[in-house]
């Protein structure tokens, strides 16, 4: 850390990991480990690349934002995080940076896959982009591992979607393979790719699974662009796929999987496996046009394969309405960029059981994380239930949860991390603490949601977070990372280092076990 408020700023964490554990111990129900820091100073710092010029954006130099993680299944101390490093307030970062561990995060050493220009991209090995965002990262059941960059130039249309393969746990990269790219030439039309995910398959180490939103639009019409927030008076969002089936040789062309008509939109696609091999893939989709296929507004929505992504079913099955209203400062009102519309997904490796998650306002009319379960195979979803255990207050906005994540463990039961308000007061800035909640059985129950653990040592302020551009206000990720090692769970989030602006977050990492 540092730099300006470091002292005070160990002093509060090592009080707050005291306090936590008598909580926790307390409890009885759940044990967090310390937090362990896994980001550090920038390996970019000395980049000018990026800039587009636009007036008021700022580059937030060694902030980190937006981290996945994954565990090694054939080495559990194996694990990697992944994340944006130096974001732009409108839009991606300098580059995706890796932490590594090979000692169950004791010690982390961080590298980069070549996704962008700072990190490494050149012209020669595909990764000449000026920026980069949307991390994914997923180990495949032989310990390979594959991370995924949507990489866009600021200055130009150019965008891509690139995966890099590592064969040693982390440590070096492959240069990227370019699944789509695009040159955003508008005299022709318009398109961005947006929030791709990446899943190795774990029941056959030789095919892995690419996944993502692409807009388009006719040439000619009015919209603006910077990571994907785009408006236009005319498009679509189809999904787009690509697979590998031969560990990562090679990776067949991109394709459309669904495509329901023009005015639809989806987001968020997360692809999980079936026991049986059977891939579900979730995603965010919205009608937003009177005549879009006779259907208005926007739901949470499945689509399956079964047969390793040859083909798809061709209509979505609704698992729930989404009624997300988007997380906000509950002092200012200002947005957070944690707007919702990025479900997560999860499946139980024995029972196939599926556990879908995401932001709603349907039960306090702010957002609460909202949890639908299915034991067909996705052929069916229970009404959704409040899984978050943030307490009710009387200011309504203390009670919003954001950001969920959700896994499964090896025995069967269930975690799902998110951020709330809860200890928001009347002092200057906005409390913020991450949670994590555990069931050991019987899921779909809200009755069984009761372990619950605070997992950050002391409430940080997200007023003092970076901004992401326009209307979004604070931001700490769409998403964190959330693994499994065998029945305990691992998590790599984002903090805020409290009056620290040459360093405004860090990623951090905890395992809590049963």
């Amino acid at each position: 850390m540092n730099r300006t408020a470091r002292t005070a700023w160990v002093t509060s964490l090592t009080m707050g990991v005291a306090l936590a554990s008598m909580q926790v111990a307390g409890a009885g129900a759940l044990n967090v480990a310390p937090l362990t820091t896994i980001s550090g100073p920038s390996p970019f710092a000395g980049c000018t690349i990026g800039a587009s010029g636009t007036p008021g954006e700022t580059l937030y130099p060694n902030a980190e934002e937006e981290p996945w993680l994954d565990v090694n299944p054939a080495d559990t101390k194996n694990m990697i995080s992944v994340w944006q490093q130096d974001r732009w307030s409108n839009g991606g970062a300098h580059g995706l940076v890796a932490g590594v561990t090979h000692n169950a995060g004791k010690t982390w050493t961080r590298t980069s896959a070549h996704f962008s220009e700072c990190a490494g991209g050149t012209t020669a090995n595909g990764g000449d982009y000026e920026r980069a965002s949307d991390p994914s990262v997923s180990f495949s059941p032989n310990g390979d591992a594959y991370q995924i960059s949507l990489s866009f130039d600021a200055n130009t249309s150019r965008n891509a979607v690139l995966v890099s393969k590592s064969t040693d746990g982390g440590d070096h990269w492959s240069e990227p393979t370019s699944l789509i790219r695009d040159s955003g030439n508008r005299d022709v039309s318009y398109a961005f790719n947006d929030k791709e995910s990446i899943t190795a398959d774990p029941t056959n180490s030789n095919y892995a699974y690419a996944v993502w939103d692409r807009f388009t639009t006719p040439a000619g019409n009015s919209l603006a662009s910077i990571e994907g927030e785009i408006h236009s008076r005319s498009f679509r969002e189809p999904v787009w796929f690509s697979r590998t089936t031969d560990g990562g040789q090679t990776w067949e062309p991109a394709r459309i999987i669904y495509d329901r008509s023009e005015f639809n939109g989806t987001i968020g696609n997360q692809i999980v496996v079936l026991p049986n091999g059977d891939l579900i893939n979730i995603f965010d989709e919205f009608f937003v046009h009177k005549n879009s296929d006779s259907q208005r507004g926007e739901s949470i929505s499945i689509i399956k394969s079964t047969d390793k992504g040859v083909t798809w079913s061709r209509t979505s099955t609704v698992v729930a309405a989404s009624l997300e209203r988007g997380a906000f400062d509950p002092d200012t009102g200002r947005p957070i960029r944690a707007e919702g519309g990025i479900p997560e997904i999860a499946v139980d490796r024995s029972s196939g059981k599926l556990y879908a998650l995401w932001q709603d306002t349907r039960f306090s009319g702010v957002d609460e994380i909202a949890l639908s379960t299915s034991s067909d195979g996705g052929n069916s979803w229970s009404a959704p239930i409040k899984v978050n255990q943030t307490p009710r207050n009387t200011n309504p906005a203390d009670e919003q949860a954001f950001v969920p994540n959700i896994r499964v463990a090896s025995d069967g039961s269930v975690a799902l991390t998110y951020y709330d308000f809860r200890n928001n007061d009347a002092g200057p800035g906005v409390p913020t603490d991450a949670w994590i909640v555990r069931c050991a059985a019987n899921c779909g129950s809200a009755a069984n949601w009761g372990d619950e653990a605070r997992l950050s040592p002391a409430s940080f302020d997200i007023e003092q977070a970076p901004a992401a551009r326009g209307p979004f206000g604070y931001f700490l990720g769409e998403y964190e990372g959330l693994a499994n090692a065998g029945s305990s769970f691992v998590f790599a989030f984002i903090q805020v280092n409290n009056g620290n602006t040459a360093n405004r977050t860090d990623v951090f990492e905890t395992k809590v076990s049963p």
